[in-house]
C-alpha cells in the first residue's frame, strides 16, 4: 500500500509539469515552423514582395505599349517621317534624294 501510494504521489508531482512543457512545446513549434508559423509568414512575405514586383514590372510594360499604340493613331502619324522611317528600313532612297556617300570611318557628327 505504502508503494501505490507513493507511486500516486510521484505522478501527481510529475504528470501536470510534464503535460504542461509538452503542450508548451507543441505550441512553442506550432508557432515557429507550423503551417501559420514565423517561417510560414516569412515566406509569404518574399511571395507578396515577388508579387508586388511582377506588379510593378506588368504595369511599366503596360504603359509603355499604351505609348506606341497611342503613336499608331491617325493624328500621330506624320507621312514624311513615315517615308523617311520606312526608306530607312528598307534602305531605299528617292530617285529624286541627292545620296551623299560617306567613308566607314567618317563620323557623320
Amino acid at each position: 500500500m505504502q508503494l501505490g501510494r507513493l507511486f500516486r504521489r510521484a505522478m501527481n508531482a510529475v504528470l501536470p509539469p510534464a503535460v504542461f512543457l509538452s503542450l508548451t512545446g507543441y505550441f512553442g513549434w506550432q508557432a515557429t515552423q507550423g503551417d501559420h508559423g514565423l517561417t510560414s509568414y516569412h515566406h509569404q512575405l518574399q511571395l507578396l514582395d515577388e508579387a508586388h514586383e511582377s506588379r510593378t514590372n506588368a504595369v511599366a510594360e503596360q504603359t509603355a505599349w499604351r505609348r506606341r499604340v497611342s503613336g499608331l493613331s491617325e493624328g500621330a502619324l506624320n507621312g514624311d517621317m513615315l517615308d523617311e522611317r520606312a526608306r530607312a528600313m528598307l534602305n531605299l532612297a528617292n530617285p529624286n534624294d541627292i545620296v551623299v556617300p560617306y567613308d566607314k570611318h567618317d563620323q557623320l557628327y
